[in-house]
């Protein structure tokens, strides 16, 4: 299954589902494709799809998907990351009205440049970069947390 995930924010990003209703209407994508809509209203018969779930059937739905193509929101991207999937990041631009500034290009462009993920963006078509997913190997996701967590500490300590 192909875990599509388009978050929460209230703009719709019709323009992702689209492409892949056109790759799945050309036999392209063959497989389930599930989507997490949020407050997008397209809909196609080829897909499936729900609009807002908890964060624990999220969880379990990235853990079943062969592939995570997701907007390029922080949270959704990381979720993949850490799991080990191979995720398809698509920023959501000014242009389309599909968010209100275009920080999720920086977002995708990082992540994509660290080797964690794969992006879509024009003027690449989306089967390119699908067809990169079977030698993708994602470099694993290391949390920079207990890094964050210690400078603290020996701040507070030489206070």
């Amino acid at each position: 299954m192909i875990f599509v995930v388009l978050g929460t924010h209230e703009l719709p990003f019709d323009r992702l589902l689209k492409e892949i209703d056109k790759l799945i209407l050309a036999g392209k994508i063959q497989e389930e494709v599930l989507v997490q809509a949020g407050h997008t209203k397209y809909r196609s018969e080829r897909m499936k799809y729900f609009d807002f779930t908890t964060y624990e059937h999220m969880a379990e739905l990235y853990r079943d998907a062969s592939v995570i193509i997701t907007h390029g929101g922080t949270g959704s991207i990381t979720m993949g990351m850490k799991m080990g999937k191979k995720v398809i990041a698509v920023p959501r631009l000014v242009k389309y009205g599909e968010h209100n500034d275009d920080h999720q290009l920086e977002i995708v462009k990082q992540f994509y440049q660290t080797g964690h993920i794969l992006y879509w963006n024009e003027p690449m078509e989306l089967w390119e970069v699908m067809e990169q997913l079977e030698s993708f190997a994602p470099k694993p996701f290391h949390s920079g947390n207990k890094k964050i967590l210690s400078i603290l500490r020996d701040f507070i300590d030489s206070i």
